[in-house]
């Protein structure tokens, strides 16, 4: 019998009202991480975080993919990913955009000389 490990993207609260998206294996871990000063540099003082939002991914590429598009919305989109099922659509479109391209990063020439 094989595991599968799921990765999920998470939304959470900081207590200063700020917003920070992260990617985990095992959400609660990772939130206890942020809490205990070991988590990202972002998170650093800005304990407790609540988790508002979180998504299971099949892979850790799609949990990639799906951060990034979280972290490209406002603010204002983000606070709407405490509503689940918008938290899906987001999460669909970012594997969508993602199949088959690498990191799903859109490569932007300049087209001065």
């Amino acid at each position: 019998m094989t595991h599968t490990q799921y990765w999920y993207v998470y939304l959470a609260r900081c207590a200063d009202g700020t917003l920070y998206c992260g990617i985990a294996a095992d959400v609660a871990v990772r939130i206890a991480a942020h809490d205990a000063g070991k988590g990202a540099k972002y998170t650093r003082g800005r304990g407790p975080l609540t988790v508002i939002a979180k998504r299971r991914c099949a892979t850790k590429g799609d949990a990639l993919r799906v951060e990034l598009a979280v972290k490209a919305l406002s603010r204002e989109d983000k606070e709407k990913l405490a509503n689940a099922r918008r938290f899906r659509q987001i999460a669909s479109r970012a594997a969508r955009s993602g199949a088959g391209s690498g990191t799903g990063r859109r490569v932007v020439r300049s087209t001065k000389t």
